[in-house]
């Protein structure tokens, strides 16, 4: 889609108004958290699996937004998105990982110097991966704009006590996030969550964390919709794969948002994949990590 033909639509519209199983998780929330898996993924086509970054690329190319998931810590992940970014050319990146102030403080400049760029993005203390795993994604459009879209934790916090539509501001509706989802799908989100955290939290929390990925969603939407407004598209956003997903992140309120754009998505995995959640998928070998449940573990 052209960038004017964009940016009239848009102004015309404004004007007229798994990480790993857990045994003792229930059978039953099992047996949910699976059927609504499996009727999520006959929502969507076939997976085309890509064997390189050029099949990738020749599947994603002509969309207004394109998607780049990841797995957060793996560095062919990371490589695989700054050579896409340059196949791509797209006209703005729009990062999960960074706030809209950090995001206004890039220039080209800044970007040239990778040093440079972790430090005014104060990376070190944000919690994500090493920035070296980064630094390629950003070198790689140095010279684009660059939006942000983090929700930091004491922002999320105080979502949950207002309520995350309403913390959103006007804009909820409008995104869907005042829509309460499905009550298959809160189990299995909930279900899943449960999962990611090793069977080690109090039921009354996962609600909170479902609220919480989906302001987070929400707001990775907004921020596409500032880029394209901005620069038209196409917009490529860099997010791990839950975002990424087709049937329940990001895309899911742009488009309720923005029915006009076309989104696609790739998922970058480890191993092999069956469910049908994007658009392509780039499979790498896992990587060899300590058992993310012995943080949870209880000391003797």
């Amino acid at each position: 889609m052209k960038k004017n033909s964009l940016l009239v639509k848009y102004m015309c519209r404004a004007a007229i108004g798994l990480k790993r199983s857990v045994a003792t998780l229930a059978v039953a929330t099992v047996l949910a958290f699976l059927s609504a898996q499996l009727s999520w993924a006959n929502t969507f086509h076939a997976l085309q699996r890509a064997q390189t970054v050029a099949e990738a690329a020749a599947a994603l190319v002509g969309a207004d937004v394109i998607i780049l998931g990841e797995v957060h810590d793996n560095r062919r992940h990371h490589k695989a998105q700054a050579e896409l970014v340059t196949m791509l050319q797209p006209t703005a990146l729009v990062w999960e990982m960074i706030t809209k102030e950090q995001a206004e403080l890039l220039t080209p400049q800044i970007l040239q110097d990778a040093d440079e760029t972790a430090r005014r993005l104060q990376w070190e203390a944000s919690g994500w991966p090493d920035f070296s795993l980064y630094a390629p994604v950003f070198k790689a459009a140095q010279v684009l704009p660059h939006f942000g879209a983090w929700v930091p934790r004491s922002a999320s916090q105080a979502a949950l006590k207002s309520g995350v539509a309403s913390y959103f501001g006007s804009d909820a509706q409008r995104f869907g996030l005042d829509r309460p989802l499905p009550k298959a799908e809160q189990g299995a989100r909930e279900a899943e969550q449960m999962v990611n955290h090793c069977n080690a939290l109090p039921d009354h929390v996962l609600p909170m964390l479902v609220d919480v990925q989906r302001l987070r969603d929400a707001s990775l939407a907004a921020a596409v919709e500032r880029a394209i407004l901005q620069q038209g598209g196409p917009v490529v956003v860099i997010t791990g794969n839950g975002h990424a997903r087709l049937d329940r992140g990001l895309a899911v309120y742009l488009q309720r948002a923005m029915p006009e754009l076309e989104v696609r998505a790739l998922g970058q995995v480890e191993g092999e994949v069956t469910q049908g959640f994007f658009d392509v998928v780039l499979s790498t070998p896992a990587m060899q990590r300590p058992d993310p449940c012995l943080a949870f573990a209880k000391s003797d």
